[in-house]
């Protein structure tokens, strides 16, 4: 429930729509609710300005569903992250507007209208196809939080004239995440290239020395591009987040 939402609910009692009983059981519910196995924070879009966020990975579907069904009742977005492909599609049958993202590993339920109130965009940046799903999970992330993404696939240092090729939109976002395996170098090359803020995402793509993606991280980490922040291994999540709440500062307070 965000500030908007008590807003109305306390406009609809003050004009007789809502019982003072309804109201009553809408407000007790926050900052969250019991449900058992998880308490359900309905406070965060109100405390933080963004929707729900959980980490799916370790819930199973049911746990998910309950969750979810939680949620769904104060008509709130959520995104649940770390979804395999059965899990998703077993949620989605019981939790009517969830939407499961295959490439991302990721769910999302909308309840209401994603309103976007920043002026720039986000741009996400892979070194590799196959750090596709990734990237898609910042993207989708920055989206439901509510900002234009624009997406730069394939374009890393092994054809460095792909990046270059593209350097209108790259100059022109406002906030870049740059996803890389390997040796993570894609992250250093754009931040040479511009005046914005870039998030480092290092993914587990590469052969053995990769280390599953702690030689990205550590090359990410010691870029000599100033001002480079790197997120953890493969945290598409983490990254989008961040991106979001960097952009969020080209607008005022709400």
């Amino acid at each position: 429930m965000d500030k908007n939402s008590i807003i109305r609910l306390l406009n609809e009692f003050k004009k007789g729509k809502v019982s003072i009983d309804d109201t009553l059981n809408t407000l007790k519910k926050l900052p969250y609710e019991n449900i058992g196995f998880a308490h359900v924070d309905h406070h965060r879009a109100l405390r933080a300005g963004h929707p729900e966020m959980v980490f799916g990975e370790p819930k199973s579907a049911a746990q998910i569903t309950g969750i979810l069904r939680a949620i769904a009742k104060h008509k709130a977005n959520v995104i649940v992250t770390r979804l395999d492909e059965k899990k998703g599609k077993s949620v989605v049958k019981s939790v009517p507007g969830a939407v499961y993202h295959k490439d991302a590993k990721l769910l999302t339920m909308l309840k209401k209208k994603v309103v976007i109130r920043t002026r720039g965009a986000i741009l996400v940046v892979t070194a590799g196809t196959s750090d596709i799903p990734v990237a898609e999970e910042a993207a989708i992330t920055a989206e439901v939080m509510g900002n234009k993404v624009q997406r730069l696939f394939d374009v890393g240092v092994a054809g460095l004239h792909r990046l270059l090729g593209n350097y209108d939109i790259i100059g022109k976002a406002a906030v870049l995440i740059v996803a890389a395996g390997m040796e993570g170098a894609l992250p250093s090359v754009v931040a040479g290239l511009v005046d914005k803020p870039v998030i480092a995402l290092p993914t587990s793509i590469g052969y053995g020395a990769s280390f599953g993606g702690i030689t990205a991280l550590l090359s990410m980490l010691n870029s000599c591009a100033s001002g480079v922040t790197v997120v953890n291994i493969d945290n598409g999540f983490g990254a989008g987040y961040a991106a979001a709440q960097i952009n969020a500062l080209t607008v005022g307070p709400s």
